[in-house]
């Protein structure tokens, strides 16, 4: 089936196309939003609710994308409205700790993090990878993610990203100046 006949089918609410959209996609957006997010929890939960968008709003798909790109960018729309959702909570305890009022609100630490797909002999070197993708500044998290870890031509980032191509790559450029640049000292001391 290709996605026109897919797009229909879900349109008509046809649970079996609903089903195979999650079958041709699901690993993807869960990689997607597992790479921006790095946490497996957040990652599930996250990609669960791409696919309940998804089908809530399959009405509105136009096709000026494909179904791929649309798929990408409700991924990483998710993903970014968990992150701010946590930063806002983040902000609050803040506030509410300055008054004496934290036990009202419990923030999440940040925890180790790697993604599935590494290699165990280097898990170390890639949790201190992510620590610092997650340092970059969002577009350029998302532009970098996209690129190394979906492996996303420029082209395709893009479109998911409602941007040009060179802008594109210009983030990932600058993501990874920032990235050598935290990443320098480490390199420098661990893999001689």
């Amino acid at each position: 089936m290709n996605d026109p006949q897919l797009i229909e089918r879900l349109k008509l609410g046809d649970r079996d196309a609903f089903k195979t959209l999650i079958d041709l996609h699901g690993d993807r957006v869960y990689n997607t939003v597992l790479g921006i997010l790095q946490n497996t929890d957040d990652a599930s939960d996250t990609a669960q609710e791409v696919f309940i968008e998804i089908f809530r709003s399959i009405g509105n798909f136009r096709g000026d994308a494909s179904v791929t790109t649309w798929i990408y960018r409700i991924s990483v729309q998710k993903s970014l409205e968990l992150i701010r959702s946590r930063n806002r909570k983040k902000r609050s305890a803040i506030i509410l700790s300055l008054f004496g009022k934290e036990d009202r609100l419990h923030v999440a630490s940040d925890s180790a993090f790697c993604h599935p797909g590494v290699m165990m002999e280097n898990k170390q070197r890639a949790e201190i990878l992510f620590k610092a993708i997650s340092r970059l500044p969002e577009s350029q998290r998302i532009a970098f993610t996209l690129h190394k870890v979906e492996n996303l031509s420029h082209a395709e980032i893009a479109e998911v990203m409602n941007n040009t191509v060179s802008s594109v790559e210009s983030l990932i450029v600058r993501a990874r100046q920032n990235l050598k640049e935290w990443l320098a000292d480490y390199y420098e001391q661990n893999e001689k």
